[in-house]
């Protein structure tokens, strides 16, 4: 725990560096020439204190009022504007010195000071920073945030939380101070402190301006795409193998022991199990005692859970009569992930033969404080976790720990060849969502708005790894939903592309005409499931829409002459 808080304190301060600084500077920048000394502290204490709430139960508060994220995100713009506005405008300045007077005043009438006025606005400002602040954050915080999503608030993330608020807010703190000293020794800037002023309120109107049309998470990506190497390694101290460790124990206290051998969690029912004998309704780590077990977390939508499905399948034909069960637990990454029928239906696709168990409300994921799609967890005959391994890759490393358990098991006494393909992908492109949640890399200039029919436009030139959508689109919570005529280009560097997707009304077929690089999908271009350059949306599963011989920088270009679609999330290998 200690550790923890060392190592998000440190990850706060160096959050600094990383390119998430850059669209809010001029707030920060602007305590350094309004207000007295006390205002660069109300911002410090707003933002901890917004941040640590907001980053902890966000969440639940959008799910509690039905008032989205976004929604938010808005009122903490229109307080940055009307501090700018009071910047530049004399009137506005009066009409906020004496509403923060005013509540100075009630809070506490007997110490009424310009000091406490101060304080109390630079307040407001730091608890709108905390809202807006949207770090690139490392292993710890992110551990957290996904906690929170699951309502898994406690006194140790909270604490945690707090400790990256804090390392954050003192360079902020210096930078606001930093600035003030600079501006009151440079003669030059003292006389023209007046214009200097108004200068910062046009910058945070236009800051607040470039907030309300995202333009800031756009211009994060353009930053990371245009110079990749900046901010590189800023959270990569806290990818050590102490703190995954530590996050493990975080994320689940039960395995908070001395030794470094762990009982492997019990699998808790949360939805249908398939593939058991007629005679069984479920199985438990506890029956399996004796026996070398492979427990496998996916999702039948994700690429890189498909891609281990071959490796899974040949080690249960191989091992299946000398002591080695796998057993799948399905934890759904989207809503429609949840229903039986489509599970069933693509363990059936897959021809996956092993047992596989709904883990539909996450039971089974935090038990073993998991937080990857796929995750490989080895159990031995006594019911300990020997080994794991995280996403794709390591074939041969795992089913050598295979061999060597289920030989201390004594089930396997033969020598067995260990020869899987080798794992490649040519994708520099990365998973991208097209969902309000978790939406990212878009260039549409229009501002995302969740659950409501709008024109989005295609910019003249669009960077590599963005995308953008044009004609009318409807963006919900999970999905992306085209009107008639809508379409989505791409630019990706990869061989293969996939997207999930399904159909918006269940037993119709949607259509969506798939380019590349201008030209219909062909024989030499198109994956599985495109036929003369058409894909037809029939099912909820990822569907295979380039295939290349190598990778390379593409455009893709899908046109949809129908609608009636709902697009979730682009994949590449």
């Amino acid at each position: 725990m200690i550790l923890l808080v060392a190592f998000a304190f440190l990850g706060g301060i160096v959050t600094i560096l990383s390119p998430c600084i850059l669209p809010i500077l001029p707030i920060v920048l602007s305590g350094s020439i309004t207000g007295g000394k006390q205002r660069p502290w109300g911002v410090v204490v707003g933002f901890i204190a917004s941040f640590t709430f907001f980053t902890l139960f966000l969440s639940a508060i959008v799910k509690a009022t039905n008032i989205s994220a976004d929604a938010l995100r808005m009122v903490s713009v229109v307080v940055i504007a009307i501090f700018g506005l009071s910047l530049l405008l004399p009137m506005i300045q009066l009409m906020t010195e004496r509403l923060f007077s005013r509540l100075t005043g009630l809070l506490s009438p007997r110490t009424l000071s310009p000091s406490r006025s101060d304080f109390f606005s630079g307040l407001l400002v730091g608890l709108s920073l905390g809202l807006l602040w949207t770090p690139c954050v490392g292993p710890i915080l992110a551990s957290i945030i996904t906690l929170a999503a699951t309502s898994q608030v406690t006194a140790d993330t909270i604490i945690i939380t707090l400790a990256y608020a804090t390392g954050t807010a003192i360079p902020l703190l210096a930078i606001t101070y930093g600035g003030r000293s600079l501006l009151t020794k440079n003669p030059w800037l003292v006389a023209n402190s007046g214009r200097i002023q108004k200068g910062f309120g046009i910058l945070m109107i236009l800051t607040a301006l470039s907030l309300y049309l995202q333009l800031d998470r756009r211009f994060q990506s353009y930053i990371l795409n245009r110079f990749p190497n900046y901010g590189l390694g800023l959270t990569k101290f806290e990818d050590t193998a102490l703190i995954k460790k530590s996050l493990q124990q975080l994320q689940n206290p039960s395995l908070r022991k001395e030794s470094s051998m762990i009982n492997a969690p019990e699998l808790i029912p949360g939805g249908i199990w398939f593939n058991l004998p007629a005679n069984q309704e479920s199985m438990s780590i506890k029956s399996l005692r004796g026996q070398v077990v492979l427990v496998d977390f996916w999702t039948y939508t994700c690429i890189n859970c498909i891609r281990t499905l071959p490796y899974l399948k040949s080690w249960h034909e191989k091992y299946k009569n000398k002591g080695l069960t796998i057993v799948g637990i399905h934890t759904p990454e989207f809503e429609f992930e949840k229903n039986p029928d489509n599970v069933a239906r693509a363990i059936r696709d897959f021809g996956i033969m092993y047992p596989v168990m709904q883990d539909n409300a996450f039971a089974t994921w935090n038990a073993y404080a998991n937080r990857y799609w796929p995750a490989k967890y080895l159990i031995d005959k006594n019911g300990v976790i020997l080994y794991t391994h995280f996403g794709e890759g390591n074939y041969d490393e795992t089913e050598t720990k295979i061999q060597e358990l289920l030989k201390e098991a004594g089930t396997l006494t033969e020598e067995m060849p260990v020869n899987n393909a080798a794992y490649q992908t040519s994708a520099r492109t990365p998973e991208t969502y097209l969902g309000n949640w978790r939406i990212a890399a878009i260039a549409s200039p229009e501002r995302i708005q969740q659950d409501v029919s709008k024109r989005y436009s295609i910019p003249e030139n669009l960077t590599q790894n963005t995308f953008a959508l044009g004609g009318t689109w409807m963006v919900g919570y999970e999905y992306a939903q085209p009107e008639r005529g809508a379409n989505l280009i791409y630019r990706f560097d990869a061989a293969n592309v996939f997207l999930v997707m399904r159909p918006k009304t269940k037993g119709t077929i949607g259509t969506i005409r798939v380019l590349l690089d201008g030209k219909p999908a062909d024989k030499n271009t198109a994956g599985e499931d495109v036929n003369d350059g058409v894909v037809r949306v029939d099912a909820d599963r990822l569907y295979k829409l380039i295939k290349l011989p190598s990778g390379g920088e593409h455009t893709l270009e899908l046109e949809f002459p129908e609608g009636n679609i709902e697009l979730y999330a682009f994949t590449f290998g």
